[in-house]
């Protein structure tokens, strides 16, 4: 099992509330393909931007950042339209 780390950012200083943290949850799940080897994300508040763990199959190999890179892509417009910046890097 491969773990990524990534926050996304919101602007202004207004915590995450318990509920946004389910919505990106759920929409990351529905973007997600099975060629990503998702296997699970955890996702909490963080100051006024959220920490998500992406936890991908071990047998991703090096391509498995790729492939989080990928979902974070498909999902970006969404995540947009709740004020959650992807990071570019």
């Amino acid at each position: 099992m491969q773990v990524f780390h990534v926050r996304l950012e919101r602007g202004g200083n207004r915590p995450v509330s318990d509920e946004e943290v389910i919505l990106v949850h759920d929409l990351l799940w529905a973007h997600a393909i099975p060629s990503d080897g998702l296997e699970h994300i955890r996702a909490r508040s963080a100051g006024g931007g959220l920490d998500l763990f992406l936890f991908a199959r071990a047998d991703c190999g090096p391509y498995g950042l790729g492939h989080m890179r990928a979902l974070l892509t498909r999902a970006e417009g969404p995540l947009s339209t709740y004020g959650f910046a992807v990071p570019t890097a």
